[in-house]
């Protein structure tokens, strides 16, 4: 039986006060539904928040306003003036059958989560990320799902790994993915019910540019 989680890439909160987060060891993962507790969608809003704290480039330092003063709308500042938050995660794909798991690698993003729809029903690939060079590819009417498509070659495309060895793969039909990432979207726009839900207790000064700033780095529509 196959499986697709939306889930977030997490980095332990480490001191962090703003608002009531969840413990998690770093390095793990969220996954992201409609069934998460307060403390796990608080972590959630952190990690985006935190990841995308960052200075806006000088052409866009105007536009996107002076950093506040007050704690949490210092914090929240990156993420709510980001054009496109970055979402560190992805698509998480599971073949219980087999225990193959299909993990983004490094650099993606659950924004980026539509590119799934490429491989059904666009150019027939996709790349979620490196180290490992995790890619999905449409062969006929089947996906192969391939956890680390440089697997077994060397920086110079040599053989890097002994003979015999193979790399685990995920196939599956084409509808069979459509229909799992009907399923993911429903996860996602779950949860950012849930957290439009969730700011409007916790940050009730900032809860709509919260949701809005959910949306985009979910790629959805804010709830209505």
């Amino acid at each position: 039986m196959m499986s697709i989680r939306p889930v977030l890439e997490i980095f332990a909160p480490d001191g962090f006060a703003l608002w009531p987060t969840g413990h998690h060891e770093p390095y793990g993962s969220l996954t992201l539904n409609g069934r998460l507790t307060p403390a796990e969608v608080g972590t959630a809003v952190w990690l985006l928040a935190d990841r995308n704290d960052v200075e806006p480039d000088p052409e866009q330092a105007d536009e996107r306003g002076p950093r506040p003063t007050d704690p949490v709308g210092a914090f929240l500042h990156g993420l709510l003036t980001e054009p496109d938050p970055y979402a560190p995660g992805g698509l998480v794909v599971t073949d219980s059958a087999t225990g193959a798991v299909f993990e983004p690698g490094c650099c993606s993003g659950l924004e980026d989560w539509r590119g799934w729809l490429n491989v059904t029903d666009g150019s027939g690939t996709a790349w979620f990320g490196h180290d490992p060079d995790a890619r999905a590819e449409r062969v006929g009417r089947v996906v192969r799902l391939t956890q680390d498509a440089g697997f077994g070659e060397d920086r110079d495309g040599a053989a890097a790994e002994p003979p015999g060895t193979e790399q685990p793969v995920i196939e599956l039909p084409v509808d069979e993915l459509r229909r799992l990432l009907a399923g993911a979207e429903r996860d996602l726009r779950d949860f950012l019910a849930l957290a439009s839900s969730w700011a409007e207790e916790q940050l009730p000064g900032h809860a709509a540019a919260v949701t809005a700033a959910l949306a985009r780095a979910l790629d959805l529509e804010p709830p209505a």
